[in-house]
């Protein structure tokens, strides 16, 4: 792998979680690429290219793989929502990935059930060091002193929302081109796979491209319902009033500590 240009790749699932990180970059300019637009700036000193992902495993495959190709980044940092479908894992919390699997991905009888063919394994790991400095940064944005100090969480009212203080989860995050939404579905996907913590659309494929390129990465993503037909709060209030905030301050934070792990 050549030299590392330092470059870093913000990939947000949401245009209100992209409209927060572009506000707080002094320099961003726009760059159209393979019909997307990426901004190329400055945040916190770092050199960031920051881009909407797309929805969906392909569309998220795709704008990774430009972000590594035509920006030269050299690490990425992916936020956004997901369904919550671990025990204990409540709309607020925030999951940080240490394995990413492709939910939907079956080849059998060739291969193994979620096995990636031609790659001879269905988990995509980040490299621990980062995923525990990663854990341990996010821990410290969200602990109730830093809520309470405000700063880039001053706009978060949880009381507001119904909401209990986040707690962080480290853990399996599974990705398929499907919005996941019936208790029904949730069950089964918890039986495949019963480490899963949380369930979204980008997260794995983002991770294959990662590993391909032998690229670092994080996974993190805000818990916006519980994926199944039980209450929830009013999803667009959720990530303007929540997890748009989040995601600024675990992105500035992991600028400033995690991410300048070698």
């Amino acid at each position: 792998m050549s030299a590392r240009s330092g470059r870093i790749g913000i990939m947000a699932a949401m245009p209100e979680e992209l409209h927060a990180l572009l506000a707080a970059m002094p320099d961003e300019t726009m760059v159209s690429r393979a019909g997307r637009q990426f901004w190329v700036g400055h945040l916190l000193g770092h050199e960031v290219v920051a881009v909407l992902s797309r929805i969906g495993k392909v569309a998220a495959a795709t704008t990774t793989t430009v972000l590594l190709t035509e920006f030269g980044v050299d690490r990425v940092v992916f936020t956004g929502v997901a369904g919550g479908l671990g025990e204990g894992v409540r709309v607020g919390d925030v999951v940080v990935a240490d394995a990413l699997v492709q939910h939907d991905m079956d080849a059998s009888p060739i291969f193994p059930r979620f096995e990636l063919p031609g790659l001879g394994l269905s988990t995509l790991c980040p490299a621990a060091e980062l995923t525990q400095a990663v854990v341990a940064t996010v821990q410290d944005v969200l602990s109730p002193a830093a809520l309470a100090a405000g700063g880039a969480l001053s706009a978060v009212h949880l009381d507001a929302l119904g909401l209990s203080l986040p707690q962080v989860h480290q853990g399996l995050i599974i990705s398929g081109d499907q919005f996941i939404h019936a208790a029904t579905t949730c069950a089964a996907l918890r039986q495949a796979l019963p480490g899963a913590l949380a369930v979204e659309m980008e997260g794995a494929a983002v991770a294959q491209v990662c590993h391909d390129f032998g690229v670092p990465f994080a996974v993190i993503r805000t818990i916006s319902d519980r994926a199944d037909d039980t209450a929830h709060v009013d999803f667009p209030r959720f990530v303007s009033a929540v997890a748009s905030h989040y995601s600024l301050a675990i992105v500035q934070a992991l600028l400033r500590s995690a991410f300048n792990v070698a």
